[in-house]
């Protein structure tokens, strides 16, 4: 349908006025609230982060694309139901212990937001232990895990194993990634997706919450 298709070019666009004028169009039109969200904001944000994947976005464009996003589902909240409110998947995501890095892992998780994900961002320096207790407090179904020097790479693998101990790791996935993070990494450590960037991330993610 065009309205859905203008939705998305706009938002691909970064135009943020023309996005909002549409939505509260399609509103009037009475096209239900659940289909602008996931035909029109959660399909051009997927465009988006495709773009990012062959670089043909980058960050600071996609952060913007993941704000305009934010401003458009908050006229569609009001209009829609419990069901079509309801997440994705609950993901529980942060930067391991002895890391501060958090840009890279802030993207991710707006994207993951913006794909209709229920995101619990810890911020930075997190324990093994506060994972863990944070995925038994959210109910997560994804764990995400970042880290940007190969110093913390192994606070990875002691997450993991800390989520396996508490009992919790039939419950939940995990995801790892981070400039130095690979899928061999990944595979060495028990993880059961890596991403290389915010748009593959949150793909992954929506995968690995079905």
């Amino acid at each position: 349908m065009t309205d859905f298709n203008e939705i998305k070019d706009s938002l691909v666009s970064l135009d943020d006025q023309r996005l909002l004028h549409l939505v509260n169009d399609a509103l009037g039109k009475k096209i239900p609230a659940s289909d602008i969200l996931n035909k029109g904001l959660i399909a051009g944000i997927d465009i988006v982060g495709e773009k990012m994947e062959n670089e043909d976005m980058f960050i600071p464009e996609v952060l913007m694309a993941a704000q305009i996003m934010a401003k458009g589902v908050e006229i569609l909240k009001p209009l829609l139901g419990d069901d079509e409110t309801s997440a994705r998947g609950r993901v529980v995501i942060g930067t391991v212990k002895g890391d501060l890095h958090d840009i890279g892992k802030n993207l991710v998780a707006m994207m993951m937001e913006s794909a209709g994900l229920a995101v619990h961002n810890l911020g930075v320096d997190i324990a093994p232990e506060e994972f863990v207790a944070q995925i038994k407090e959210k109910n997560a179904n994804i764990l995400c895990l970042s880290a940007l020097l190969t110093t913390t790479m192994p606070m990875m693998k002691q997450t993991i194993d800390a989520v396996v101990e508490s009992g919790l790791r039939d419950q939940v996935k995990i995801m790892i990634g981070g400039a130095p993070v690979t899928q061999v990494f990944a595979d060495d450590i028990g993880a059961d997706a890596f991403a290389s960037d915010a748009g593959s991330a949150a793909k992954a993610a929506k995968i690995l919450a079905n």
